[in-house]
């Protein structure tokens, strides 16, 4: 009982820096354009993850069940403790230099490390390991792609509607970002609180305290409540990075980003896929600017972001890997 507990506030507390390291993202774009006060921004997106969290479950099965079997994991706790610890420490240091890392990927790929650790390649699931990382790798493409077009096609239908100040349509889509920052949040809560349902779940149902992968009512709301506080502390290093070393965002392309991550967030979530905020809302952002003007976009700050994307699974399974055998190896 005492492990299972340490393991439950790990995640928590893995839960809690996921709220402000990636609810950061979810909001940028409104507070860069001052559609959103911060503060404002801050507890709407706290609200709104904590209800997106507790009304999805399918992300959590599909974590808890689709890269180890809990059933057949005779140490799950001990990779499950593992897990949380790299994807924590990860967390916090790509936080402290700023930089918008994927707490998904390093979840997946430290539970990947800890697991071949504690039970052997065997073990795990490469299937859906593969599915899992394929979802990561392709959602930033998808969200380029989608967000660019959805830019171009605002522009048109503004250009329709006749002749306007530019100073109006910038109100009008600040107006429109309140919504569309409302969705992205409830999407982020939807989708990335679910990672630590599904570690929990694992744990409980390796250590015989849970049957199956439903996912019990406590968990949804100390998970959902966990993030819902760290998303009020705010990731003011991570929301600087996204809002203004990128691109100098707009009310327009801010909706226009808002809207897209939206859309790619909620089918995974449908789909049961676990994807990276992070890495959603920032391709969006570069999709949109891209359709303005390619030379405006800070290629050298996207290029830095996308190396630390490379990196964060291999790193992850290797972190992972090793504080499983310095903790439990000599057991």
């Amino acid at each position: 009982m005492t492990f299972i507990i340490i393991i439950v506030a790990l995640a928590l507390l893995f839960d809690f820096i996921n709220g402000f390291h990636d609810t950061a993202n979810a909001i940028a774009t409104a507070v860069s354009t001052k559609a959103l006060s911060p503060r404002v921004a801050i507890l709407m997106a706290a609200v709104l993850n904590f209800v997106g969290a507790i009304l999805f479950d399918g992300v959590a099965k599909n974590v808890g069940g689709s890269i180890a079997d809990p059933f057949h994991v005779s140490n799950g706790m001990e990779i499950i403790t593992a897990t949380l610890i790299s994807a924590i420490l990860w967390n916090l240091l790509t936080w402290y230099f700023g930089i918008p890392s994927s707490s998904s990927h390093t979840l997946i790929g430290s539970l990947a490390g800890a697991v071949i650790a504690g039970a052997g390649m065997d073990a795990l699931h490469w299937g859906g390991f593969q599915k899992i990382v394929l979802g990561l790798i392709l959602s930033p493409f998808l969200a380029f792609g989608l967000g660019f077009l959805m830019l171009v096609l605002i522009r048109q239908i503004v250009k329709v509607l006749g002749n306007r100040s530019p100073g109006k349509v910038n109100r009008n889509f600040r107006l429109l970002q309140i919504v569309s920052a409302g969705l992205q949040s409830f999407s982020h809560g939807a989708n990335d609180a679910q990672k630590a349902m599904g570690i929990i779940v694992f744990a409980l149902v390796a250590g015989n305290f849970h049957s199956d992968m439903s996912v019990p009512i406590w968990v949804k709301l100390a998970a959902a409540t966990s993030m819902a506080l760290g998303t009020s502390i705010g990731g003011w290093k991570i929301i600087e990075t996204v809002s203004r070393k990128i691109i100098k965002i707009e009310p327009m392309n801010g909706f226009a980003s808002d809207l897209t991550s939206t859309v790619i967030l909620q089918s995974g979530t449908a789909l049961g896929l676990p994807l990276s905020t992070t890495h959603v809302i920032t391709s969006s952002i570069i999709g949109t600017g891209s359709a303005i003007r390619y030379k405006s976009i800070n290629w050298g700050v996207v290029g830095k972001m996308v190396m630390t994307w490379i990196i964060t699974i291999p790193i992850s399974i290797a972190l992972a890997y090793v504080i499983y055998q310095l903790i439990f190896g000599w057991f």
